[in-house]
């Protein structure tokens, strides 16, 4: 492995390899390092823009100011907008480079979604969403993140897989490289960087220790880490250098994560370390079916984004809802009038349809992680519920469903569906951590700064592991967002860094 460079990037996933992509245009040479074997399949298949081609060629014209102040509003203010306003102005880039130089030679595309329209104060959604479309047109591609990490070597970058940041190197209070720890052997290297070093390294969603002392909510509130490779290393070595990170958690949380009957989330977090096999998935958790407490007591509103949902379960006995539904729910027909958001609405592009939601059932029933019964009484013996309350719960929200108002808690008529045909169907549910957000203080050219805001020269982030952007819960009504913030604030990092 030579050991300089101009532009060293630690991370080869969605941040990472549009940071390549941005050095390159700048006639940088590049070293991308990786801890894992392969990032390739971790590039996401929804990514969001303002302005791509894809969405030009839909029609779609999106609200700057108005999306800028609904992403400040959902955050209560604890942002910086002027790195929404550098997301916005600059998020059609990634998407239409990778619709150009990734997809089109190979007969792939990007497809605009255009039908994320709720307009109420809980659930206002914007048409965001680009999907990365197969050849055929009916499926999400899900190799193009190896088709572009091929195309960066075709380019003249660099890889070094199984090499894993220790440390920053610190000269003269510049960032000038990095020491690291090959894999195989456990040896240890140093790296040097012209220009500067990119953290693209993710968040710490993996690392039980900084979840306990960041977000010990996330914690206790989500059953399963989806974030294998998140394991802080990437955030504590700028942490070692003087760099200053978001003092609150943000994080993008699914509510699907299906539990065993009578589980302790406290004492469960499961880190998944074999996607695309996700343990516990149940994606008719995301649906606005009826939800329960432990006590059989409907509580809320179902209908809201995913991490709110999770917020107001952990309110609740144990921090977990149970869904309930009935065979008829699962019809194509019905399963389309929720219009869910997201990568759990149907038909998606072809990645969700009424007999997938089936079939995933039915290996729930298999794994005992959803229960099924031909009476509401065995459902709620089954779910370990107080039998009374749960039928008073059903009877209650049936008659809600005939009168289509939701008088208790507002959910719009069209999502309104009543559980009164069996057999029923009934799961425990709790959060999936897809990735924690709160990453280092950057500023609009993604340099990192530190506790008293300046810049540390020759350091640079991207991603999950820059911050800023983010807090709190994940806005879930803007599609491919967290995606987009990854690939457009890489793509910048790289360009930035290369014209030092």
């Amino acid at each position: 492995m030579k050991n300089k460079y101009d532009v060293i990037i630690v991370g080869a996933s969605n941040a990472g390899g549009l940071a390549a992509v941005g050095a390159l245009q700048k006639k940088a040479k590049v070293l991308v390092i990786d801890k894992a074997k392969n990032a390739g399949f971790l590039y996401r298949d929804t990514i969001a823009s303002i302005g791509s081609k894809a969405q030009k060629r839909a029609g779609l014209n999106i609200d700057k100011m108005k999306l800028l102040n609904y992403l400040t509003a959902f955050a209560q203010g604890h942002v910086d907008q002027r790195l929404i306003k550098t997301w916005m102005d600059h998020s059609a880039e990634p998407v239409d480079w990778i619709d150009e130089n990734i997809l089109k030679p190979r007969g792939a595309y990007m497809q605009s979604t255009t039908d994320a329209h709720y307009e109420s104060l809980i659930n206002t959604a914007f048409p965001t969403g680009n999907e990365v479309t197969n050849s055929k047109g009916d499926y999400w591609e899900w190799n193009y993140g190896n088709w572009l990490l091929e195309k960066l070597k075709d380019l003249g970058v660099d890889f070094a897989w199984q090499t894993k940041l220790e440390h920053l190197i610190k000269q003269n209070g510049r960032i000038v490289g990095l020491e690291v720890q090959d894999q195989k052997d456990n040896s240890i290297h140093k790296l040097y960087a012209k220009k500067g070093v990119i953290l693209c390294t993710g968040g710490y969603g993996s690392n039980s220790a900084l979840m306990q002392k960041w977000n010990p909510q996330g914690l206790r509130t989500n059953a399963y880490s989806d974030s294998q490779r998140d394991d802080g290393s990437g955030l504590m070595a700028a942490i070692e250098v003087g760099a200053e990170k978001d003092d609150q958690p943000a994080s993008i949380v699914f509510d699907r994560a299906a539990i065993p009957v009578g589980t302790n989330v406290n004492d469960f977090y499961r880190i998944d370390t074999t996607p695309p096999n996700d343990p516990g998935y149940l994606w008719l958790g995301s649906y606005s079916l009826l939800k329960v407490n432990l006590n059989g007591e409907r509580f809320m509103n179902e209908s809201q984004p995913y991490q709110f949902d999770m917020n107001g379960s952990s309110l609740q006995p144990g921090s977990v809802e149970v869904t309930i539904w009935s065979e008829d729910t699962m019809q194509e027909k019905i399963l389309k009038k929720f219009h869910t958001l997201g990568c759990s609405r149907l038909g998606f592009p072809g990645i969700y349809k009424a007999s997938e939601a089936r079939k995933e059932v039915e290996d729930r029933i298999k794994d005992g992680l959803v229960k099924k019964a031909d009476t509401i009484e065995d459902l709620a013996k089954q779910l370990h519920l107080p039998v009374n309350n749960l039928k008073k719960s059903i009877t209650r929200y049936n008659q809600i469903c005939q009168d289509g108002n939701d008088s208790d808690f507002g959910k719009e008529q069209y999502r309104l569906y009543p559980v009164n045909n069996g057999p029923y169907y009934g799961a425990w549910l709790s959060g999936r951590l897809l990735a924690t957000l709160d990453g280092l203080r950057v500023n609009t050219k993604m340099q990192v700064l530190n506790k008293q805001g300046q810049i540390i020269p020759g350091l640079y982030a991207a991603g999950n592991c820059s911050g800023g952007f983010f807090w709190g819960s994940y806005p879930d009504r803007v599609p491919g967002l967290t995606a987009s913030h990854a690939q457009t604030f890489g793509m910048l990092a790289g360009r930035y860094v290369a014209e030092n």
